[in-house]
């Protein structure tokens, strides 16, 4: 349910993150101290998801109006070349697949990880409070543990084989060899002690102090699964500060992350090529609506595979394809009827992440999203350290000579969507979601729900979904009875238990209130800060004393 307030809104994809956020408004702190708060507290109750071995972007917006994007994702390592995977196949759907899978399972799946130094130097230049007071709550949750969900103990069931390899992440997991269940107590005392040694350091107790040591270490002592993150490399990285790509709606300003995140240039062009037509009077859910949807998004898919990546090394024309005029070329590629058209098997982002929403009553709002990018990421644990690894290696291509093989330095592509809607200089919305290649399709999809279909918040990010990469379309559970409509029309129709994950947003009214909403695909929660401030001379109880407790 949505939950409004004027003193500050937490919404995140687990209840004990939005309480991290939510404790940290309430003792005075700011949106970014709470969104890092409840980004570190994430770390603990959904380890599969998000570790500070992980890669990610931070959109921010702070009271007066200026936007900036953190990216702190992931690239390969220094010692990293072209040649160090073996694939196992040159065409789908095996193409990204490596032998004995060396780029997704061990050490010699790790990349140079980006979202502690991200957490800690956005924190540092526009949190309020002390570190040690953000990261309190995430060392309770850890020292003392907390209930699994049902979330968390299916991923452990699902990945038990692999957890299985690894004693440390095994003995945690699955003590005794039996993965934890819902409802089971998970304590994780060497992580308590982690988070404490960056409450103390901050970023370099990891890129270049002793957890980072240790971190390095173990790469390095896999044997044949070594891999080739070193110390040097922890050292050298440095999150980058972008400027988001801005596109325009319907007398709306979309606000999103540059490349190498496809948000910003592929959510502003679906919104420029769908513009042209009457989507509000061809209604929510309809075939002429669903149709023109999953056109949009195949042409999206079409021209990320033509021209996506780290911009430092692939010449992307952002400029072409964000603007009104490339749009209406992009028109032409409508077809009247659907069914599969280009596709192919290069690129891949895992769908498991984490996304939090957070602002304050003074303006500020941080809308993050950040990852290991697997489930359980690299599916090991730095022994003493509680740290699980991210596995973002899995996500560079194993051939050599292509736009997304492997090389020193290079960030990998990524779908992040945290994303920021203005109408005349207001901001109106705040929102993103986990779900890998299905993320900025969806919060595509939520915007036009909120500008074509006037939804209130909660119905536009829990309203059903589609999503084509340009073969099968993919429809929500609700979306059924459209089915045989759009095989009709051509579509090779696949129904999914859902597209994408937990979307959480915020909408803003011109009062100041905030209406906090998280959606049924995650266990979001949504924490509304409220009440005011007390003015001064006003007398409580006037004609009478106070009550008596009791």
């Amino acid at each position: 349910m949505p939950a409004t307030g004027t003193g500050g809104m937490v919404v995140t994809n687990h209840p004990l993150g939005s309480a991290a956020g939510f404790e940290i408004l309430a003792a005075g702190g700011n949106a970014v101290d709470a969104a890092v708060s409840a980004l570190f507290a994430l770390c603990v109750v959904e380890p599969m998801m998000v570790g500070i071995a992980g890669g990610g972007i931070m959109h921010l917006r702070d009271a007066d109006g200026r936007h900036l994007i953190v990216d702190a994702l992931a690239h390969a390592p220094a010692a990293a070349h072209p040649g160090i995977y073996t694939p196992v196949s040159d065409a789908p759907p095996d193409y990204m697949e490596t032998k004995d899978r060396r780029s997704a399972l061990g050490p010699s799946a790790v990349a140079v990880p980006g979202n502690l130094a991200g957490w800690c130097d956005t924190h540092r230049r526009f949190g309020r409070l002390p570190l040690g007071d953000v990261l309190a709550p995430a060392i309770r949750f850890a020292e003392r543990g907390f209930a699994i969900t049902h979330y968390l103990a299916g991923a452990i069931g699902e990945n038990a084989d692999d957890l299985a390899r690894d004693g440390a992440i095994s003995t945690l997991l699955m003590p005794d060899g039996v993965p934890l269940a819902p409802g089971d107590r998970l304590v994780q005392g060497d992580f308590a002690e982690t988070l404490r040694i960056v409450a103390r350091q901050g970023a370099a107790a990891l890129h270049g102090g002793e957890l980072g040591a240790a971190l390095a270490e173990r790469i390095a002592t896999g044997g044949e699964d070594a891999g080739w993150l070193t110390l040097d490399d922890l050292r050298r990285y440095l999150p980058r500060e972008r400027e988001p790509i801005v596109g325009s709606y319907r007398g709306h300003q979309v606000f999103g992350p540059p490349p190498p995140a496809s948000s910003g240039v592929h959510v502003t062009q679906m919104l420029n090529i769908v513009e042209g037509r009457d989507v509000g009077a061809m209604g929510f859910g309809t075939p002429d609506t669903l149709h023109l949807i999953a056109e949009a998004i195949r042409i999206g898919f079409e021209d990320r595979r033509a021209a996506s990546g780290d911009p430092e090394f692939v010449d992307i024309d952002v400029e072409k394809l964000v603007s009104k005029d490339y749009a209406r070329q992009c028109e032409a590629r409508l077809r009247r009827r659907g069914g599969p058209g280009s596709a192919s098997g290069e690129g891949r982002e895992s769908a498991d992440t984490t996304h939090v929403t957070v602002a304050d009553r003074d303006g500020l709002v941080v809308s993050a999203t950040h990852t290991i990018n697997g489930l359980f990421g690299a599916k090991f644990v730095v022994p003493g350290t509680g740290i699980i690894p991210n596995n973002y290696m899995m996500n560079f291509d194993p051939h050599p000579g292509k736009a997304l093989s492997v090389q020193p330095g290079k960030r990998v592509p990524t779908s992040m969507a945290p994303m920021m809607v203005l109408k005349d200089g207001r901001i109106r919305w705040a929102l993103g979601l986990p779900g890998g290649l299905r993320i900025f399709p969806s919060a595509f999809q939520a915007i036009v729900n909120l500008i074509d279909h006037g939804m209130d918040v909660q119905s536009a990010i829990e309203a059903p979904r589609i999503w084509t990469e340009g073969q099968e379309l993919e429809i929500e559970p609700a979306l059924r009875p459209m089915q045989s409509e759009l095989t009709r029309r051509g579509h090779l129709v696949k129904p999914v238990p859902h597209v994408g994950g937990g979307m959480n947003a915020i909408e803003f009214a011109a009062d100041g209130a905030m209406t906090g909403a998280a959606c049924w695909r995650a266990d979001g929660t949504v924490a509304a800060l409220g009440g005011g401030l007390t003015k001064a001379g006003i007398r409580f109880w006037p004609d009478r004393t106070p009550p008596v407790a009791g």
